[in-house]
């Protein structure tokens, strides 16, 4: 699986390799509520056939009905808003009087998207910045992302950031890491997978996901944990795991987890106090790690893992009884 960033680029690219003309969509602003985040993207064929979202359906709908009634937009870079008035932003589905501004451009050989597409599966961050005056598109790698650079438009540049722009390292390579990687990288995360154990990465199935078979703590150190990773351990051998939590949970990763038990997890935490973790550093520590949903197969466990996970990236505070720690206690 892959991005949705990198599925419009892809439906778009093989349009226009067939000769179809077609356009992109982008989220460059919005006001009140807005059913789509910035930067969200649409492509649009000349037959009204659509990839990826910009709304919930109504803007989609008005975009084609446009396009077939009206005629292809300008060759221009231009914007078009929904929702200035009530009637519209019912209309079109913009909750509390909402309203959002689009970016459209054409799509062409001049828009880089054989280069970006190549970028993006060596794994790159990339920021495409379209002019809005000319059209033309520049391509540039991006070395060390921050929320500031991720989208910008001025009305005169639109830049927008593709790519893995978060790092998830899983010690272990057993079926519940599979689930995990699976659910992990179409979220926008460059996937690694380590286990030393021999056979374990043998039958890996996951394409996209780095494997190592390094010792797991060597891991953590050669990757340099920033607050745009976050360490999960699946192994259940304390081996494995315990040196590489001691080590994630020194850096600025923004999520440090392990699975297991209650009683497992609390000797985990009595065993990394003896290895000086203390404090701060202890309590960032996710054990049992996920939310809990009351699911006990694999695919289960790892859907609460991964929405821990998105909950700790998009600072949501996650406690109480969906903790799983305290959701298994009454049980």
């Amino acid at each position: 699986m892959q991005d949705a960033d990198r599925e419009v680029f892809e439906a778009a690219a093989r349009w226009v390799a067939a000769g179809s003309s077609a356009w992109l969509y982008t989220v460059v602003r919005t006001w009140g509520s807005s059913p789509r985040p910035l930067g969200s993207m649409l492509a649009l064929r000349e037959d009204g056939r659509m990839a990826g979202s910009v709304s919930g359906g109504c803007i989609e709908d008005d975009l084609v009905d446009r396009l077939l009634s009206q005629g292809p937009p300008s060759m221009r870079p231009s914007t078009v808003e929904y929702g200035l008035s009530a009637d519209e932003a019912h209309r079109f589905g913009l909750p509390c009087g909402g309203t959002m501004r689009l970016a459209c451009e054409t799509l062409g050989a001049h828009s880089g998207l054989d280069s970006l597409l190549g970028s993006l599966c060596d794994g790159q961050l990339m920021r495409r910045t379209l002019d809005m005056r000319s059209g033309a598109v520049t391509l540039a790698r991006v070395h060390a992302h921050t929320d500031a650079d991720a989208f910008s438009f001025d009305g005169e540049r639109l830049a927008t950031v593709h790519g893995p722009a978060w790092r998830l390292l899983l010690i272990g390579a057993g079926q519940l890491s599979e689930y995990v990687a699976l659910m992990a990288l179409p979220l926008g995360y460059a996937v690694t997978v380590c286990d030393p154990r021999e056979h374990y990465l043998d039958d890996w199935r996951v394409p996209g996901v780095a494997c190592v078979r390094t010792m797991p703590d060597d891991t953590v150190l050669a990757m340099r944990p920033d607050a745009r990773m976050a360490v999960i351990a699946l192994t259940h051998d304390p081996k494995l795991d315990d040196l590489a939590l001691m080590e994630a949970l020194m850096t600025p990763a923004f999520f440090v987890g392990a699975i297991g038990s209650r009683r497992n997890s609390a000797a985990r935490r009595e065993r990394l106090q003896l290895f000086g973790v203390t404090g701060s550093a202890l309590d960032a520590l996710r054990a049992p790690v996920g939310i809990f949903l009351g699911g006990s197969t694999p695919p289960e466990i790892a859907l609460s893992i991964v929405a821990d996970l998105t909950a700790r990236r998009n600072r949501v505070p996650v406690g109480g009884l969906l903790d799983v720690e305290a959701g298994k206690a009454i049980v």
